[in-house]
C-alpha cells in the first residue's frame, strides 16, 4: 500500500462522526475526573542519566514498576548507588518501607529497568531487571509474602538470592523487555524479546507455583516488508502491552520496526510502522487476529508474521516517527483499548529528526474497539512537547485517562464515545522529567490513578522520585 493510501487511511480514522460515535455510546455515568489526594517520596536522591531519551527509573514500557496487591503498593527503583531496591506501602499511607535486594545497576541504559509480578498461585513477588538484549537478573520472595502484608516484616530475608535464571531456566542469552502479567488461575507468565531491536521476536515463560516452564516464541522477525522508499526482509514487533480482561482474553497490540532504514523517507526518522492487534484465548499459546484467524502458535513454527492477514488495525508507514511500546487497557466488557502517538500528515509527509519532530508535532491518539467491532481512532487535543511516551488507564465507568509525558492527564468519557478528550491535569508543581510510571493494578482496587514520576535533573544528578495519586470518580 502506498504512503498517501496508508495516510489517508489513518487520518479519516482520527475523525469521528456522530455514526460511529453512537456505537461506543453506554449509559450515562460520572463523566472523568481527577482530585489529586497527594504524593509521596520514595527517594530524594534516585539515579539520573539520560539514555534513550529516558529514565531507567521512569520508562513507561515497564511492567510494572509500580503495582497494587491486596490493600499495598510496591515500587522499585535504583538509588544513587545504584542498589536495587523495592519498597511497599499500606495504600494511603504517607511513608515506605524499602529494602535493596541485591543487585547493583551494571549499565548507564534506561532500558534496563526493574518490572514487577505477582504469583497469585504461592503469594511471590518477582522482579526482574538489568537487561537490554544480553543477561538478565532475577529475584523473587518467599511464598506468602503478598498474602500477609501486615503480619509479615519487609526486610532483605524476605527475598532470595539474585539470579541469572529463572530458578535455572535460562530462556535466552538476549533478553530485554521483561513484563509480568498474572494469569485468571493465578500462574504467572512473564513477556519478553528474544535478540535485538529490528531483528527479534516475542516470546513467553510461565511459572506455575513450582517451577518455570519456557512456553517459546510467538512472533516472527522474517518476511518481506516494502515501502514506496525501499524494502526490509527483518524486524521485531514492539508491544504495546500483554494484558489479561476480566473474561480471560490476552490482547496485545503492537507495532513492527524494520531493520532496513531504506524503508524510509529520511534516516533521521524511525522505521517503526502501523499499529497492529491480536489476542489469545488460550493463555497465550495460540494468536489470532482481529477477525479470529489464527496467526501464531506460541512455541511452534507458524509465528506471527509481519505477512499475516489482518492484524492492522491502524495502518501508518514509517515515515512519521510512529512511537513503540506505548499503551494498552481493556475495559468492563472486555473491549481494547490503545494509546498510540506520532506526527500526523497534516505536519508534513517526512520525519527527518525523531526527537525534534515528536517534540515539535507529535499527537496521541485514542484508538479502540466499539461494541459493533469497529475500530476507531480519536486525535487528543493535546501536544506532546516531547518525544516519549503517554498511559492508558479506564475507570469503572469506562472513562479513559492518558497520562502525558510530564505527567498531564487528558480525559474522555465513555458516553461521548470517547469525542470529549479535553486536559484535566496540567502538571503544574511536579517538576516531571518525561514518561510516568502508573499503577495499572490500581485502580480497579480503589479507583485512584497513582503514578510514578521523577524530578528533572542535569548530567548524572541524583534527583528526587515521587508517587502522586488521583482520586477518580467513585
Amino acid at each position: 500500500m502506498h504512503r498517501r493510501t496508508l495516510l489517508a487511511a489513518a487520518l479519516a480514522g482520527a475523525a469521528v462522526t456522530p455514526a460511529l460515535a453512537s456505537g461506543t455510546a453506554r449509559a450515562a455515568g460520572p463523566g472523568p475526573s481527577v482530585t489529586r489526594t497527594g504524593t509521596t517520596t520514595l527517594d530524594r536522591q534516585a539515579i539520573f542519566f539520560v539514555s534513550y531519551d529516558g529514565l531507567v527509573n521512569n520508562n513507561a514500557f515497564q511492567k510494572n514498576g509500580l503495582l497494587t496487591y491486596k490493600g499495598y503498593q510496591y515500587a522499585v527503583w535504583y538509588t544513587a548507588d545504584r542498589n536495587a531496591v523495592v519498597g511497599r506501602r499500606a495504600l494511603g499511607a504517607g511513608t515506605w518501607s524499602t529494602v535493596k535486594v541485591g543487585h547493583t545497576l551494571r549499565y548507564d541504559d534506561s532500558h534496563n529497568v526493574i518490572s514487577m509480578g505477582v504469583s497469585k498461585v504461592d503469594g511471590r513477588l518477582h522482579l526482574n531487571m538489568d537487561s537490554h538484549s544480553d543477561g538478565f537478573t532475577y529475584v523473587k520472595s518467599v511464598a506468602g509474602l503478598m498474602d500477609d502484608p501486615g503480619g509479615l516484616s519487609w526486610t532483605a530475608g524476605r527475598f532470595g538470592a539474585p539470579q541469572s535464571t529463572l530458578d535455572g531456566l535460562a530462556p535466552t542469552s538476549q533478553f530485554t523487555y521483561p513484563q509480568f502479567v498474572s494469569t485468571p488461575e493465578g500462574k504467572l507468565q512473564l513477556s519478553y524479546r528474544v535478540a535485538v531491536s529490528g531483528n527479534g521476536r516475542n516470546a513467553l515463560a510461565e511459572y506455575d507455583g513450582t517451577k518455570w516452564t519456557n512456553l517459546g516464541e510467538w512472533s516472527g522477525s522474517t518476511g518481506t516488508y516494502t515501502s514506496e522508499h525501499g524494502s526490509s526482509t527483518a524486524r521485531n514487533m514492539y508491544l504495546h502491552g500483554i494484558d489479561y480482561d476480566r473474561n480471560g482474553r490476552l490482547h496485545s497490540f503492537f507495532t513492527w520496526r524494520e531493520q532496513n532504514g531504506a524503508v524510509m523517507c529520511d534516516s533521521g526518522g524511525i522505521t517503526n510502522h502501523d499499529t497492529g492487534y491480536v489476542y489469545s484465548d488460550d493463555r497465550g499459546r495460540t494468536w489470532r487476529n482481529d477477525a479470529g484467524a489464527v496467526v501464531g502458535v506460541t512455541g511452534g513454527s507458524d509465528k506471527v508474521s509481519v505477512n499475516d492477514a489482518g492484524l492492522v488495525v491502524d495502518p501508518l508507514n514509517p515515515d512519521h516517527s510512529l512511537m513503540n511500546q506505548e499503551s494498552q487497557f481493556t475495559d468492563s466488557a472486555g473491549r481494547p483499548h490503545a494509546i498510540i502517538s506520532y506526527v500526523p500528515g497534516r505536519f508534513g509527509q517526512c520525519t527527518t529528526d525523531y526527537v525534534a519532530d515528536r517534540t515539535r508535532n507529535g499527537r496521541a491518539f485514542h484508538v479502540r474497539k466499539n461494541t459493533s467491532g469497529t475500530w476507531q481512532k480519536t486525535e487528543i487535543p493535546v501536544p506532546l512537547g516531547s518525544s516519549q511516551r503517554t498511559k492508558l488507564i479506564l475507570d469503572k465507568y469506562d472513562n479513559a485517562y492518558a497520562v502525558l509525558p510530564f505527567g498531564r492527564i487528558a480525559a474522555a468519557s465513555a458516553a461521548s464515545g470517547y469525542t470529549d478528550w479535553k486536559l484535566l491535569f496540567d502538571g503544574n508543581g511536579l517538576n516531571a522529567f518525561g514518561e510516568v510510571v502508573i499503577d495499572e493494578t490500581r485502580v480497579a482496587q480503589d479507583g485512584v490513578l497513582s503514578f510514578m514520576y521523577q524530578e528533572k535533573s542535569s548530567g548524572t544528578t541524583p534527583s528526587a522520585l515521587h508517587v502522586t495519586d488521583f482520586r477518580l470518580p467513585a
